[in-house]
């Protein structure tokens, strides 16, 4: 019989851990690459109708709940914000579904939120900030669950 990874604590908290370090990722890189070159950015997002604040809102989202899931701290907030990105995007900008690369672009957002949708519910793991701050000790109730 073949043992799953969840009944392996150590190799699951490093699935996990792959897993969110795989899903940040595509965040991390777009939020600095979004970053890297402010001025094409706002005229991008000026071209879709978005505003600048817009545009900066989606550098600060993509680049901090990325290192939130990457690093595993308040990641079931940064995991949630992610997830209904995703769903945002695919929704707004990937319906098309005449064109295949549109097609492929709105189920990869469906995707990626399912997944983040599934970090948001089983939270960090043992690889990961929360975890460390979960055992300081005199934390406050909300604070504590907050992080489990």
């Amino acid at each position: 019989m073949m043992e799953s990874a969840s009944s392996r604590p150590g190799l699951a908290d490093l699935i996990l851990f792959l897993g969110r370090l795989l899903l940040s990722l595509i965040f991390l890189h777009e939020g600095w690459s979004l970053a890297g070159d402010i001025t094409a950015t706002i005229d991008i997002f000026a071209k879709l109708g978005l505003s600048a604040p817009v545009a900066l809102a989606t550098i600060a989202l993509q680049i901090g709940a990325g290192l939130s899931v990457a690093t595993g701290f308040l990641s079931r907030l940064g995991a949630l914000a992610l997830a209904l990105f995703c769903l945002a995007t695919a929704l707004l900008f990937h319906t098309n579904f005449a064109s295949q690369n549109e097609l492929l672009h709105f189920e990869k957002d469906l995707a990626i939120a399912g997944g983040m949708f599934v970090l948001a519910a089983s939270g960090a793991g043992a690889i990961s900030i929360d975890r460390l701050l979960r055992k300081a000790a005199g934390m406050h109730p909300w604070l504590r669950a907050a992080l489990s």
